[in-house]
């Protein structure tokens, strides 16, 4: 049975499915909004909030360091942006503390490797690579060394690709994601489907599904096709300023969504038929041919 252990959750077959609420950097480097978003996460159920962490000179290419543009703090070079939008050693310290205190995991997306030596301080309790990391070999097997759970996501990516990712890491302690990275994405090409072939081509990983869809209903149906965790993004409001706030989900759907996974968990069941206590009586005033056969 294909389970990983994050912080106290266990994830995987059988377990409830695990919920996280990708802030990312919608929060647009303002720690306040940051709290209000893992507010909403701890009040709608959430297992863990997750932000992305980016050493900007490494990840934003050269050639863009000081192309200009409009940014909410004004005109400003798409270096001097990435800056505005990454929190600090004190600011994350401040997370830390705001997450433990309210009972939440928190985790990172790291695009480089300094970031991953920068989040290691705090402990975390697993890395996320963003599909956009899948071939960045390196930086996988830098996550990987640190030994805790690593969930990679898989939009943007051939089979051939992610082959080549899970054989370079190993499947001990990895998750995987399935992903199309279209922010947001249409529903037909959302490609569902892939949770069954992923299931089926790594039995020892937990599957999950990192959704950029609007609406909720496609996001259910993956934990009916069996998706073991789940990821959304989330925003105060679709409407700010920021690349990833149309495909993100307002606190008051998070709540809809978590709520509605738990119900179709139960609903589940475990495929054994059985007749219900609460059928007995309907079973008694309904049939006009009752059946010889004990109904316990």
């Amino acid at each position: 049975m294909a389970q990983v252990k994050i912080g106290n959750k266990l994830v995987g077959d059988g377990q409830p499915v695990f919920i996280i609420a990708e802030i990312g950097i919608n929060h647009n480097g303002s720690l306040e909004i940051a709290k209000k978003m893992i507010d909403g996460a701890v009040h709608a159920g959430c297992d863990a909030v997750k932000f992305q962490k980016r050493t900007p000179e490494i990840c934003v290419p050269k050639d863009q360091w000081n192309i200009e543009r409009e940014t909410p703090w004004g005109r400003m070079t798409y270096l001097e942006y990435r800056y505005k939008v990454e929190f600090t050693k004190e600011d994350y310290a401040e997370i830390d503390r705001y997450c433990k205190a309210k009972g939440i995991l928190w985790f990172a997306s790291c695009w480089d490797e300094p970031s991953v030596d920068f989040m290691e301080q705090f402990n975390p309790p697993c890395y996320k690579a963003a599909s956009a990391s899948l071939t960045d070999i390196e930086l996988l097997k830098k996550k990987k060394s640190t030994g805790r759970p690593l969930i990679i996501s898989t939009g943007m990516s051939t089979m051939e690709e992610i082959e080549t990712a899970v054989e370079a890491i190993g499947t001990d302690n990895l998750l995987i994601a399935h992903a199309t990275s279209t922010y947001p994405c249409p529903p037909e090409e959302l490609n569902l489907k892939m949770i069954h072939t992923l299931k089926a081509k790594y039995p020892m990983c937990p599957i999950g599904y990192s959704g950029h869809e609007t609406g909720l209903a496609t996001t259910w149906a993956t934990v009916a096709m069996g998706a073991t965790f789940i990821e959304r993004h989330i925003t105060l409001d679709r409407a700010m300023w920021g690349t990833d706030q149309a495909a993100s989900v307002e606190l008051g759907g998070l709540e809809r969504l978590v709520a509605n996974i738990r119900d179709i968990e139960k609903a589940m069941g475990d495929g054994v038929k059985r007749v219900y206590d609460s059928e007995i009586g309907p079973r008694k005033k309904l049939r006009r041919v009752q059946s010889t056969v004990s109904a316990s």
